[in-house]
């Protein structure tokens, strides 16, 4: 953490992460039962946005080296420990289910089998969009 303040990012994905994991363990009587089920299941996940301290989207890349390589400003938390955080990379698709380059033109995220590790105090500033990007 910068300057021994705590990092509102850090704070931001530990709480989307207790969130994920209160809908994931499907307890009914959960203070965040409904959180990611205000109506009906909106899944299990809340993609966001990372951005750095000049503004710009934090990218990363899925696949390296093999053919399906792809790369992504969309992410899935799915660890957090002293604001270091395993992220779950979201493929990014458009309206036609072809990878979207543009930020604008996404549509549709999927769950990858990429993760990586990411210092979250190095982070200014979250955006977090909606579940149900999921799962259009």
């Amino acid at each position: 953490m910068k300057n021994g303040t705590s990092s509102c990012v850090c704070h931001t994905v530990e709480n989307i992460l207790d969130q994920q994991q209160a809908v994931t363990e499907k307890c009914p009587t959960s203070c965040y039962s409904n959180l990611l089920n205000p109506v009906k299941y909106l899944g299990d996940t809340i993609p966001f946005l990372l951005y750095n301290e000049k503004g710009e989207l934090f990218k990363a890349y899925g696949y390296v080296g093999k053919r399906e390589c792809f790369e992504t400003t969309f992410f899935r938390v799915e660890s957090i420990h002293h604001c270091c955080a395993t992220l779950r990379l979201l493929l990014p698709l458009d309206c036609h289910g072809h990878l979207a380059h543009e930020v604008c033109d996404v549509k549709k995220l999927v769950k990858t089998k990429s993760c990586i590790e990411v210092d979250l105090s190095c982070f200014c500033a979250i955006q977090c969009l909606s579940p149900t990007l999921l799962h259009k």
